[in-house]
């Protein structure tokens, strides 16, 4: 074995990675909001919560990797390196830093060939989904709210599947943004650009329609009768990892797919 040799995932990319890669031996901690693959949370210790971290418990595990994500996790990471800890921490927001993530991540471990077959995998099913979207009959314009209060809008991975599947982001200036923060909307934006589809991944809470339809104009606009508003799962389009890139394209395009031929008969 190459590389390090024990690893702690402060977030689940990391994670879905290295066992897709065969390399989940390595992996000593993990986040207690890690989903993928669910073996994950039944055979590794939980040890941080996204922006918390229990640093006694890490340091009992003697990692000899850290691995991070974002700008959010900064605080973090600053107290494992001054605890002596070595902390690699990533910041990919776009399709194609996600797919270089796992390229990256391949090389820490000594596995480049397995990284870069399964970063052209996911290379590859974002070009299919652009392939089938150039036989759309019309490009839907979808909104994705990714938190409800105060209403923050898509994150540039999520914008860009948008398109590669053949929707037309509403909000498409707003992808560059990358602190949550810089992509906040209001209700009245929202019935301005009107979209034909909204989806919606409130991450870490349940989509209400009723809290959706309650703000100024929802109630009476086209893309919140019932099989506009859709749902997708947090942690298949909000994880910067192959999720997002394999069931959170498909789930995206699915609804994509729906709305078009709907408009297209109307």
């Amino acid at each position: 074995m190459t590389g390090p040799r024990r690893i702690v995932c402060l977030t689940e990319e990391t994670t879905e990675t290295l066992y897709l890669l065969g390399e989940q031996d390595r992996i000593v901690g993990i986040s207690a909001f890690t989903q993928r693959p669910p073996e994950a949370k039944r055979d590794k210790p939980v040890v941080s919560q996204f922006i918390k971290a229990d640093f006694e418990k890490i340091v009992a595990l003697h990692p000899d990797l850290v691995l991070g994500f974002s700008d959010l996790q900064a605080e973090v990471c600053r107290d494992l390196i001054a605890r002596g800890r070595n902390v690699f921490c990533f910041n990919q927001r776009s399709i194609g830093e996600i797919i270089e993530m796992v390229r990256t991540l391949g090389r820490l471990v000594g596995r480049a060939s397995k990284a870069n077959e399964l970063a052209s995998d996911l290379q590859r099913n974002v070009d299919r989904a652009r392939t089938a979207a150039q036989q759309l009959p019309i490009r839907p314009r979808v909104y994705f709210e990714e938190w409800p209060d105060p209403i923050i809008t898509g994150i540039r991975w999520v914008s860009e599947i948008i398109e590669a599947v053949g929707g037309e982001d509403c909000f498409p200036e707003m992808r560059n943004m990358r602190m949550a923060r810089d992509r906040t909307v209001s209700p009245d934006e929202v019935v301005q650009r009107k979209p034909d589809l909204y989806l919606a991944s409130w991450c870490g809470r349940k989509f209400r329609t009723d809290t959706a339809r309650s703000r100024a104009g929802f109630a009476d606009a086209s893309f919140t009768c019932d099989d506009r508003m859709v749902e997708i799962p947090s942690c298949s389009i909000l994880q910067p990892g192959p999720a997002c890139l394999t069931d959170g394209l498909r789930l995206v395009q699915s609804e994509v797919f729906r709305v078009a031929h709907d408009l297209a008969r109307t």
